[in-house]
């Protein structure tokens, strides 16, 4: 089969894949989809939950194995669409609809190219694709799930909105919930010991701190306070002011170490991480794949944006078609021009070090 019919079979997928419902943890008819695919390129395929995975054909004991993944889950759409986000539209070379930018055309596109290499002997590396579930909600049947039942793996290509440049790192993630606390008691009485004024200096804490190493990929990390609640009626003074902290891990911290910095030099009464499993990835700038795609053209950049390298531990690279500023949002779409360029690099890219 030639490049050009994986190509137009992979956008045909994604039409189909648009018009399927598949939020996070509800992705059942979109792994049939792609079930279907292999099926009908008769490739021995496993589904485990709502991921579906699969190997070459050559795969051998022994050699390094290369991960191909990209996910089938989709946000649900926002209130500002005009276009039916379940009705894949074509316009002006756009084809629009929810998860056509995010991140269905780096998975067709993705599975095409396994396609292409399945059936091709003797390759340097065993490929491995998995078609992922629960991405964007980071859930526990994801691909996170995935990496104690598929062979174990060496190096990674994360299928996310790029525009085909290479990202070779991406910051990690932890949120934080903490508590200011106070008196509480009646407006009207005096109160040194206000919570919500108690507040000031420690917002004042968050918006000023900075963290002293710095990435050359991935620059500082970003701390950001993003929700406050406090107070249920105009006339008492709460006891605690509750605020979220969301933080942009670079590769120069480990989560561990941004955990420890808060819980003891932030200000708050109380300060917990919900999780400290996001955490940055990256991929050597002299590995192979990255001087595969630099000498093709590809630029390298960090990515601010998470993705499901966070649970990779093996070094991985974030590529594929399509711009991550339209993800997630009103009338999403993806050029048709920029999937057939996505299948054609893949390609062009895995010949190299394959």
């Amino acid at each position: 089969m030639t490049t050009q019919q994986l190509t137009e079979e992979a956008i045909l997928l994604l039409k189909n894949l648009i018009e399927t419902q598949s939020f996070s943890s509800e992705e059942d008819k979109t792994a049939q989809l792609i079930e279907a695919w292999f099926i009908q390129k008769d490739i021995p395929f496993t589904r485990t939950k709502n991921n579906v995975w699969a190997t070459n054909k050559d795969f051998t004991e022994g050699k390094p194995t290369l991960l191909l993944n990209s996910h089938h889950d989709t946000v649900k759409p926002n209130t500002a669409y005009t276009k039916d986000p379940f009705k894949a539209i074509v316009e002006d070379g756009k084809l629009y609809g929810l998860g056509s930018n995010d991140a269905g055309g780096c998975l067709v596109s993705l599975i095409a190219t396994f396609t292409y290499f399945y059936n091709k002997p003797n390759l340097k590396y065993n490929l491995v694709i998995v078609a992922s579930a629960e991405e964007e909600s980071s859930g526990p049947n994801g691909l996170n799930s995935m990496l104690s039942i598929i062979p174990k793996i060496d190096v990674a290509i994360v299928g996310e909105p790029t525009l085909m440049n290479l990202a070779v790192a991406e910051k990690g993630l932890v949120v934080f919930d903490a508590k200011v606390k106070g008196t509480p008691s009646h407006a009207a009485h005096p109160n040194d010991d206000n919570a919500i004024y108690n507040t000031i200096e420690v917002l004042n804490w968050f918006k000023d701190y900075k963290f002293e190493r710095s990435s050359e990929a991935l620059g500082d990390v970003k701390m950001t306070v993003s929700q406050i609640q406090a107070g249920k009626q105009h006339n008492a003074i709460p006891a605690e002011v509750d605020l979220v902290i969301d933080v942009r891990v670079n590769d120069k911290y480990t989560n561990a170490e941004i955990n420890d910095i808060l819980v003891n030099e932030s200000p708050c009464t109380e300060i917990k991480a919900r999780s400290l499993r996001l955490n940055s990835s990256s991929i050597p700038k002299d590995h192979e794949l990255v001087k595969a795609g630099v000498e093709i053209g590809r630029t390298m950049y960090g990515s601010p944006t998470l993705s499901d390298q966070a649970v990779l531990t093996c070094s991985s690279l974030k590529l594929g078609p399509g711009d991550s500023t339209r993800s997630h949002s009103a009338d999403e779409f993806i050029y048709l021009n920029e999937i057939e360029e996505g299948v054609a690099i893949y390609i062009q890219l895995l010949e190299k070090i394959l």
